[in-house]
């Protein structure tokens, strides 16, 4: 089953259930899915790599918009959105642990030959079609810093 096919499966699951803030949250991911356009405009399906994409997106302003109601004191509205981000979170698929990710990034620097920051953009360029979907890309982006400055 194609995580798309989950998604739809777990809007179902949650419409019976009559959970309501599971069933929003999945409906939007469904939405943004579907905004993209891409299925509608170019009449493809998309893979799990570009849903786990969009997943990503929207985990990124989950925590963003959780941040920014924490610093304005307003948890109600924060902790509507780490409910969302717990929902979001069970579409990804396993994350890379930071010795990992740092070890990709070591050979990945040793086959571009990257030698300092200036070749920052090569190698996060190459780390992102390569680790895409495996791994925090903050924490991807310090360990690349850290592995060009050494």
């Amino acid at each position: 089953m194609s995580l798309k096919e989950q998604i739809t499966e777990d809007m179902k699951a949650a419409m019976r259930a009559k959970d309501s803030e599971r069933l929003g949250t999945i409906r939007l991911l469904i939405s943004a899915i579907t905004m993209k356009q891409k299925e509608v405009d170019d009449r493809v399906e998309l893979d799990d790599a570009m849903v786990v994409a969009i997943v990503d997106k929207l985990i990124k302003q989950r925590k963003d918009s959780i941040e920014a109601f924490t610093k304005a004191e307003r948890m109600d509205l924060a902790d509507k959105e780490s409910a969302e981000l717990k929902v979001l979170q069970a579409y990804l698929p396993a994350r890379l642990s930071a010795e990992e990710v740092t070890a990709e990034v070591k050979a990945i620097v040793a086959e571009l030959g990257a030698t300092g920051p200036g070749d920052m953009g090569k190698v996060m360029g190459a780390v992102k079609t390569r680790l895409a979907g495996k791994a925090d890309m903050g924490m991807v982006s310090a360990a690349v810093k850290a592995a060009l400055a050494g």
